[in-house]
C-alpha cells in the first residue's frame, strides 16, 4: 500500500469519526452507562440493593421487593425458570414506568414551553432559506 492510499485511508476514518452522529452515539452510551447506577438505586439492582421502588413496594405489600426468581415450573424432569423472567419483566415495567414519569417532569421544565415536531422545526428551517434566498437576490 502506498502512502498516498495510507493518507486516504486515516483521512477517511478521521472524517467517519468526526461525523456527528458517531462521537453523539459515544456520549450517549457513556452517560446510558453513567446512568444505570441511577436507574439501579431507583428500581434495585438484585436481592442485595432493592432500590427506592422496591422498598417501596415492599413496604406497600408488607415483606420485601417482590422477587419470583425461584418458581419453577418442572416438566418431565426438566425445570423452567418461568419466575426468573416474571421477576425481569415486571422490574423492566416497574423502570419503564420510572423513566417516563421522570422524562415526563424533566421535559414540563426543560424550556416551559412544549417541544416542536419535527414538521414544524422542517417548516422553520424552510421559511428561513426562502428568507436568505430573497435577502441575496
Amino acid at each position: 500500500m502506498s502512502k498516498k492510499e495510507k493518507r486516504r485511508i486515516i483521512d477517511e476514518f478521521k472524517e467517519f469519526i468526526n461525523r456527528g452522529n458517531v462521537v453523539d452515539l459515544s456520549i450517549a452510551f457513556v452517560m446510558g452507562a453513567a446512568f444505570k447506577t441511577v436507574i439501579d438505586a431507583f428500581a434495585g439492582n438484585g436481592k442485595d440493593a432493592p432500590g427506592i421502588l422496591g422498598g417501596l413496594l415492599g413496604a406497600l405489600f408488607g415483606g420485601s421487593q417482590p422477587d419470583f426468581s425461584k418458581k419453577v415450573l418442572t416438566v418431565n424432569g426438566s425445570d423452567i425458570p418461568f419466575g426468573a423472567f416474571a421477576t425481569a419483566g415486571l422490574n423492566f415495567i416497574f423502570v419503564a414506568a420510572g423513566l417516563f414519569a421522570i422524562v415526563k417532569v424533566y421535559n414540563k421544565f426543560r424550556t416551559g414551553q412544549p417541544i416542536p415536531s419535527t414538521n414544524e422545526i422542517l417548516l422553520e428551517i424552510r421559511d428561513e432559506l426562502r428568507t436568505r434566498d430573497i435577502g441575496q437576490k
